[in-house]
């Protein structure tokens, strides 16, 4: 079957629809090459119900740069019209194209009016959809851009108890807003509105609604991000992070291991002077930052754990992964911490059980500390 879809010298426009679009487009930043196959989209939809057409029989003129805009339908020309939704009568078509003959398909060109309410609430509805899915989709890959990164957000809003104390904290990262959760936020820091502060990005999700992003100034993350920042040999590779423990606010632990024998892991950490650590201790607000040596011999690993300090022997039992360590009785406290805080943050980076005695065997107001494998 021949096709005879002569186009009117006459073309429709529509300017005013170009200028919706490309205010939508400076506003929500949703492209307007997007829009129009969503609009292209609600016209096909409602001709296949009005007409009760077949893709093929639909073109779409949509052009930017000109204003056009122009609906045509292919129609079979008969000499009798069964179907005026598929079909036109074979002197109306030759109104149009003098050449057509019966059977051949001619390009009807239709008045966008046409198509009534429902198809102007259906292209309505796409679009509206379409520009929910690009935001959407925008705000994941804004959120996916900066994933297991440090971010500075604005705080927008503080929840307070009736009491005044603060809690979840509303910030604002990127496009959109965040929660962070009274849990991820380090213990007696002071936040006020309108402070720009560092978080983590922890993790993304969607779960088919909105995306939202998980943050965190506790997580240990937060502390190995910022090493990566200050150190270039993390950065590039030449110094790894094996392990990091943290009590947020209060102290952490972190085992970093050199790819490179002539490099010293532990004082490209520190840095000259020790300006590299103290400027991570200063965007903590004083926490305290142990930078300990990781070994693949767990006995030299527990020992570099309990820093600062000093240890004597350890004693492993590899099945049950429990260790003693054996410390001077003057570094008894210093090995156990206040409130066990040493020995548990070792047990946490080095994921064994660690019990602490003294040299002598005498304990006298300290008692022994054992600690449970912690998981990170």
């Amino acid at each position: 079957m021949r096709s005879k879809n002569e186009k009117p010298i006459e073309t429709n426009k529509n300017p005013e629809l170009y200028e919706v679009l490309k205010i939508i487009e400076k506003e929500k930043g949703i492209s307007a090459e997007y829009m129009i196959t969503q609009i292209k989209r609600a016209i096909r939809l409602a001709c296949k119900k009005t007409y009760n057409s077949m893709d093929e029989d639909i073109l779409i003129n949509m052009e930017e740069d000109t204003g056009l805009f122009e609906v045509f339908l292919n129609k079979e020309v008969v000499e009798e019209v069964e179907d005026s939704r598929k079909q036109i009568h074979l002197d109306e078509a030759r109104k149009i194209n003098s050449a057509v003959r019966v059977g051949d398909k001619i390009g009807i060109r239709l008045d966008t009016k046409e198509f009534g309410r429902i198809a102007a609430q259906k292209a309505k509805n796409i679009i509206r959809q379409g520009i929910r899915d690009s935001e959407k989709g925008q705000a994941l890959a804004e959120y996916q851009s900066k994933l297991q990164d440090i971010v500075t957000v604005t705080v927008e809003h503080i929840d307070r108890n009736e009491e005044g104390e603060a809690g979840d904290i509303t910030v604002r990262l990127g496009k959109s807003a965040a929660i962070l959760p009274k849990k991820e936020q380090v213990p007696n820091e002071v936040i006020k509105e309108n402070d720009r502060i560092k978080v983590y990005v922890v993790d993304i999700k969607s779960d088919g609604k909105e995306p939202h992003a998980i943050i965190s100034r506790t997580h240990p993350g937060f502390v190995k991000k910022l090493f990566e920042t200050e150190v270039p040999e993390i950065f590039d590779g030449t110094i790894e992070i094996k392990y990091v423990s943290r009590e947020a606010g209060s102290r952490t632990k972190i085992a970093v291991y050199s790819k490179d024998e002539n490099v010293d892991a532990v004082g490209a950490c520190i840095g000259p002077k020790g300006q590299r650590v103290t400027t991570i201790v200063e965007t903590l607000n004083g926490e305290k930052i142990d930078i300990v040596e990781y070994s693949d011999d767990p006995k030299k690993f527990i020992s570099a754990a309990l820093s600062p300090a000093e240890v004597i022997k350890v004693d492993v039992d590899e099945e049950q992964k429990i260790s003693t360590a054996v410390v001077p009785d003057d570094q008894l406290s210093l090995a156990i911490g206040k409130n066990g805080q040493n020995v548990r943050l070792a047990a946490k980076l080095t994921g064994w059980k660690i019990d602490i005695n003294p040299q002598s065997g005498f304990y006298g107001e300290d008692k022994p500390a054992k600690e449970e494998k912690s998981e990170e």
